[in-house]
């Protein structure tokens, strides 16, 4: 799987974990450099607090387009450690 927005590959992995829809890709595949910490954080209540990043690629910013859960609740135990995609990135 790739993630890709302004045609740049922001992330790439064999192993990644689908979650309502989404592909959460290990961190250590995001290649460094393009993410910059966000201040916006999210609650959803089976998996816990998200917070998010910005992608900095191709001269342009997409702001908040990836998150993750640091410290997701047990049900979520399985994307810890792993960011996912949103915002006009593709993932495919």
């Amino acid at each position: 799987m790739k993630a890709v927005w302004n045609d740049t590959i922001i992330a790439e992995s064999d192993d990644t974990v689908v979650v309502e829809g989404n592909h959460y890709f290990p961190i250590g595949s995001v290649k460094p450099g393009l993410l910059k910490p966000s201040s916006r954080t999210s609650v959803c209540p089976w998996k816990g607090t998200a917070t998010y990043f910005t992608i900095q690629a191709g001269g342009a910013e997409n702001p908040d387009a990836v998150w993750q859960y640091e410290s997701p609740k047990e049900a979520a135990a399985n994307i810890k450690g792993r960011v996912a995609f949103w915002k006009g990135v593709t993932v495919a």
